[in-house]
C-alpha cells in the first residue's frame, strides 16, 4: 500500500510540477508551521448548518476536512431534529483515530423573530448569524456551507488567525474576481464589501472579538454589539436584500472594513471562477484548496468537473489508498469534462489535491 512507501521514494515518484509552490508557498508554508508549533494542543473547530435534504451532502464535506487535517477537530452541527439520528449513525461510524469530536444542535433562533429569520434566503441559512452568541465559549471558529470540500488540512485555512491584525475579526473571499460578471457591483441594492462584495460560504471568525466589538452602522450613531446589529439590519433592508445572511454580512463589513481579512480565491472557488474562462489566478498558480459547490453543481450535470470531485470523496473509504482508489480515479474523469470551460482547466482541481496526498504520505511515513 502506498502509505507504507518511504519518503524519499513518495517524494520522487509524486513530485509536484515546480509552478505548484514557489517562495510565496515556502514562506506561507513556514508561517503556518510556526503557528502550528506554537498551538500544538490547539483544537480546530468548524461549524455547519444543515437541514432539508442537505445530509449526504454535510457528510461528504465532514470527510473531506478529516481526511487531510492535522489537529484534533471539533465539528458543531447544527440540524433539524429529523437529521440528528441520522448524523450520529454515520459519524460515530468514522474511524476517528481520535482526532475527531462532533456535537449536534438544534435549529435555534431568537423566540421573538424566529419566524423572519427562518424565512430569510433558505430554511436555516442564517442560523450562522448567532453562532457567536450560541457557542459562547469558543473562541474562534471556521464556518463552512454544505457544500464545501477541503482539498487541504482544516489546519492551514485556521492558521489565518494567526493572522489576523488587532482589529480584524472574520475573513471571507471576494464574491467575484472579475467585476463583469459580479453580482453585487451591478445589482444590489445595499451597502456591500469592497469592489464585488464577499462570498459567506467559507467564514472564519475569532468570536471573542466579534462578541466584544462594537460595530459603527447606518441606522443609529451608537454602535452595537452583535447581539444588537442583527434584527435591526434586517428591519431596515430585508425588502432590498436577495442573499439573506450574506447580504447583511456584507452591509455589516462595507461600514466596518477594518474588521474584515480577505482571503484569496483559491480558499472559496465557485463556478463563477470557470464557467466564464478562468479567473481565479491564485488557483491558476497553486490550485484550489477548498471548493464551493454552489447552485447544486454537486447534483446536477451543469459543472461535471465539480460532480466529479464531490463523488470521488463521497465514495471514497477511509481505509482505501487515496492515490489509486481516489486521485486516479478522479483524474479520468475530470478529462472527460473538458468540453466545458471549468473541464478545460480540470488540473487546477487536482494540484493541490495531489500535494496533500503527498503530504499526508509523508507524514504517515514519519510518524511510523
Amino acid at each position: 500500500r502506498c502509505k507504507n512507501l518511504s519518503v524519499s521514494f513518495w517524494n520522487s515518484y509524486w513530485m509536484l510540477p515546480s509552478d505548484v509552490c514557489g517562495m510565496n508557498c515556502f514562506w506561507e508554508a513556514a508561517f503556518r508551521y510556526d503557528y502550528m508549533k506554537t498551538h500544538p494542543t490547539e483544537k480546530m473547530h468548524l461549524a455547519v448548518v444543515a437541514c432539508g435534504e442537505r445530509l449526504e451532502e454535510t457528510v461528504t464535506m465532514l470527510r473531506s476536512a478529516i481526511i487531510f487535517s492535522i489537529k484534533p477537530l471539533q465539528f458543531h452541527i447544527f440540524a433539524e431534529d429529523q437529521l440528528h439520528e441520522s448524523f450520529k449513525d454515520i459519524l460515530d461510524d468514522f474511524p476517528y483515530e481520535g482526532k475527531v469530536n462532533y456535537t449536534l444542535y438544534p435549529i435555534t433562533f431568537p423566540t421573538e423573530s424566529a419566524a423572519e429569520w427562518k424565512k430569510l434566503f433558505k430554511p436555516c441559512a442564517s442560523q450562522r448569524l448567532f453562532l457567536p452568541l450560541i457557542l459562547k465559549n469558543v473562541d474562534s471558529l471556521l464556518y463552512v456551507d454544505t457544500d464545501i470540500l477541503f482539498l487541504r488540512p482544516v489546519d492551514d485555512i485556521w492558521s489565518f488567525l494567526g493572522k489576523f491584525n488587532s482589529t480584524q475579526i472574520a475573513a471571507m473571499a471576494p464574491e467575484h474576481e472579475e467585476p463583469r460578471i459580479g453580482w453585487y457591483n451591478r445589482f444590489a441594492r445595499h451597502p456591500y464589501y469592497g469592489v464585488t462584495g464577499i462570498n459567506s460560504g467559507v467564514m472564519l471568525m475569532n468570536m471573542t472579538r466579534m462578541r466584544r466589538k462594537y460595530f459603527k452602522n447606518d441606522m443609529t450613531p451608537v454602535r452595537l454589539q452583535w447581539g444588537e446589529i442583527l434584527m435591526p439590519l434586517l428591519k431596515k433592508y430585508k425588502l432590498n436584500i436577495t442573499w439573506g445572511d450574506q447580504d447583511l454580512l456584507n452591509i455589516i463589513f462595507f461600514h466596518n472594513p477594518e474588521s474584515l481579512y480577505v482571503f484569496p480565491c483559491q480558499w472559496n472557488y465557485r463556478p463563477d471562477h470557470c464557467i466564464y474562462g478562468s479567473n481565479c489566478k491564485e488557483a491558476e498558480k497553486e490550485g484550489i484548496f477548498i471548493l464551493h459547490g454552489n447552485r447544486g453543481v454537486y447534483h446536477d450535470d451543469k459543472q461535471p468537473t465539480f460532480r466529479a470531485i464531490y463523488e470521488a470523496i463521497k465514495n471514497y473509504s477511509f481505509e482505501d489508498d487515496l492515490v489509486h482508489s481516489l486521485l486516479q480515479p478522479l483524474e479520468l474523469e475530470l478529462r472527460k469534462t473538458m468540453h466545458t470551460y471549468c473541464g478545460r482547466v480540470y488540473k487546477v482541481f487536482i494540484k493541490q489535491l495531489t500535494k496533500s496526498i503527498r503530504d499526508l504520505y509523508g507524514r504517515r511515513s514519519k510518524g511510523r
